[in-house]
């Protein structure tokens, strides 16, 4: 399992949704990209559309077409997702007690696409959709209540690999055990009415390898992000630390500004030599100084507090960087 499979999962949920509308009719969200996997190029009922986004995943990660490198000769037993998501969406509706057996034989069994052979299947034991769907088809027809509760275990697998792409620095938080999945996986490990159902048990297996990859890719881009942060020390989390330096250079610039003015005035009281103004200046020089020094002291101290007020924040920002390093 990977990214990319699970977006193609979501893509299909995207445009038949996997819960009924009204809880009586399938809900039918975008035709357009299934209707390329229909007879004449439309899809005329509920079946028709299944078996589209049936044959549309299979494309994806079977043929040569699709999605690159394909992830079924990394894992090859995505076909089982693939049933299992097929199984469900056709129990959804209760209408039907064979409905496996009627979409079977309508469809896997009559229809070209499925039975068309494919090139990409020379290695194998089988030349087409059919074949590949035959050697698995024990997945179909699982019990209905247990189908359910695996593929909800699946979907919240997918929905982890699908959060990774926007939560990397989040990564850690996936590491505990402390999701859906998990408890959804535990839940079916636990069924002990199960336990000698090779199907069940072989989803089992299928499900917790692929969660052990997701975690193992977890520790790789937690590793990968403590090798850049330990190579770049003055880039702190989530630029906090370059924060604290722009400001501390703006109290810098402040107190360079008071220098200056503290320098004009100076500069004033030189000026101030004509006899004929020495009295009236020295009186207003004498008013005017006490102020602006007062107001210089001020902000000059200001200055220094936020100064190092900063500087102990920024301290205390690198030694929980380094403690997150450590463990």
């Amino acid at each position: 399992m990977n990214k990319e499979m699970c977006k193609e999962f979501k893509s299909v949920r995207e445009w038949i949704s996997d819960e009924l509308k009204d809880k009586e009719s399938y809900e039918i969200k975008d035709d357009k990209f299934l209707n390329d996997y229909c007879d004449n190029k439309r899809c005329e009922n509920d079946f028709d559309l299944i078996s589209a986004g049936c044959l549309y995943l299979l494309d994806q990660f079977y043929s040569d077409s699709g999605v690159l490198p394909s992830p079924s000769k990394s894992n090859p037993y995505i076909v089982d997702y693939i049933l299992i998501w097929l199984s469900y969406m056709l129990n959804l509706k209760k209408s039907e007690e064979n409905i496996i057996d009627t979409f079977y034989n309508n469809y896997i069994n009559t229809c070209g696409k499925y039975k068309t052979e494919k090139s990409e299947f020379n290695y194998h034991d089988h030349d087409n959709y059919k074949g590949l769907i035959d050697k698995r088809k024990e997945f179909l027809y699982m019990d209905r209540n247990i189908v359910t509760k695996f593929y909800e275990a699946f979907k919240s697998l997918c929905n982890l690999y699908n959060e990774l792409d926007y939560e990397k620095k989040n990564c850690e938080n996936y590491l505990d055990d402390n999701n859906e999945f998990f408890n959804k996986y535990e839940e079916l490990k636990k069924d002990t009415s199960n336990t000698g159902n090779g199907s069940y048990n072989k989803l089992l297996s299928t499900l917790s390898t692929d969660y052990n990859d997701f975690k193992k890719e977890c520790k790789d881009i937690l590793s990968s992000l403590s090798a850049k942060t330990k190579e770049k020390p003055g880039q702190y989390i989530d630029g906090l630390g370059q924060g604290v330096d722009s400001f501390e250079q703006g109290v810098d610039s402040f107190e360079q500004g008071v220098d200056s003015f503290e320098q004009g005035v100076d500069s004033f009281e030189q000026g101030v030599d004509n006899p004929d103004i020495a009295s009236s200046s020295s009186s207003i020089v004498s008013k005017i100084i006490p102020v602006l020094l007062i107001f210089g002291a001020i902000s000059i101290f200001l200055g220094i507090s936020y100064k190092y007020s900063l500087f102990g924040f920024r301290k205390r920002v690198q030694k929980h960087l380094r403690e997150k390093l450590k463990k």
